[in-house]
């Protein structure tokens, strides 16, 4: 039977980015989100319009989509409530962020120069893709809050480990990517760790909740 619920999340499942952006001291930052898909040579992010890594890729046009895979859970979990911005809105404080300046030391993340573009690449993604910003607008016209920001890919990095050997083509049975759905991690469709994310939006049935549901962000 179905049943018509107001549902106020919608993250179905969605591969989780690392983005790395430029700061204007010149340093990288890099924040996970999920809210991304691609189409051809293109992507198209949403991200909150107020945070450090819009802020970047808005000034500089230009950023890396550092995909994770499953392995990777515990590494992007400890990013989840970062801010690379000091200055934290209401929001962010009453779900717990906390600025951190030194997002890849805290993370346990590598920084790997880029070819094209000034943000590092994360070195322990198996996939990296540099990219530059086409265009953003608003998601919602009355709720400017969250934009939607178009990028096209400028060059892929591709671990040998997720390539089909021979070819120029991610191998879709060696590539796991880390999966976020309704705030909490998966991978290979199995449950990974209680996320932060969702102990912070305080997601009802997490992983970390035993009670209602065994889950993270």
């Amino acid at each position: 039977m179905h049943r018509v619920l107001p549902l106020k999340v919608h993250y179905y499942g969605t591969p989780v980015v690392l983005v790395s952006s430029a700061n204007p001291d010149g340093t990288t930052n890099v924040a996970p989100m999920s809210s991304a898909w691609w189409l051809g040579q293109h992507a198209v992010l949403g991200l909150a319009a107020s945070s450090r890594t819009t802020q970047n890729m808005l000034r500089t046009g230009e950023a890396v989509l550092n995909l994770a895979s499953a392995d990777l859970v515990g590494h992007v979990d400890r990013l989840a409530l970062l801010s690379g911005s000091p200055e934290l809105s209401p929001h962010k404080r009453d779900t717990g962020y906390r600025y951190e300046p030194r997002k890849f030391e805290v993370a346990g993340l590598t920084p790997e120069p880029s070819d094209l573009i000034a943000p590092d690449r994360v070195v322990e993604c198996p996939i990296q893709l540099e990219c530059h910003v086409s265009s953003h607008y608003p998601i919602d016209p009355d709720s400017p809050g969250a934009l939607a920001i178009h990028v096209r890919v400028l060059r892929a990095h591709v671990d040998d480990a997720v390539r089909l050997p021979g070819s120029d083509h991610i191998d879709p049975k060696a590539w796991d990517p880390l999966i976020m759905k309704f705030c909490d991690f998966f991978g290979d469709s199995q449950p990974l760790i209680p996320s932060r994310l969702a102990a912070g939006w305080r997601m009802p049935g997490r992983l970390g909740d035993r009670r209602s549901c065994a889950r993270s962000s």
